[in-house]
């Protein structure tokens, strides 16, 4: 582990304090965990990489509907949900 120091309003330690006491761990550990998630959000995956994910997805999901071609058919699809 590497020690570090940051600087926080007292109302932020306030928070950390609750969160801490709520979730039974310490602060640094809380502090830790942040970080972690704070990485995984969109704002910390680069655009790239959000776009590599979802390419990496297209595809991967069922409908559950044995014969469906909704990727194939989407246009047909909508046309018909459309003039309904």
């Amino acid at each position: 582990m590497i020690r570090t120091q940051i600087s926080i309003s007292e109302e932020q330690m306030k928070l950390l304090k609750e969160l801490s006491a709520k979730q039974g761990i310490s602060i640094a550990e809380l502090i830790r965990r942040s970080i972690d998630l704070l990485a995984r959000t969109p704002q910390g995956i680069s655009q790239v990489d959000r776009r590599k994910r979802a390419l990496e997805a297209a595809g991967k999901f069922s409908s559950g509907e044995p014969n469906a071609n909704v990727s194939l058919e989407h246009d047909k699809y909508l046309e018909e949900a459309y003039a309904s």
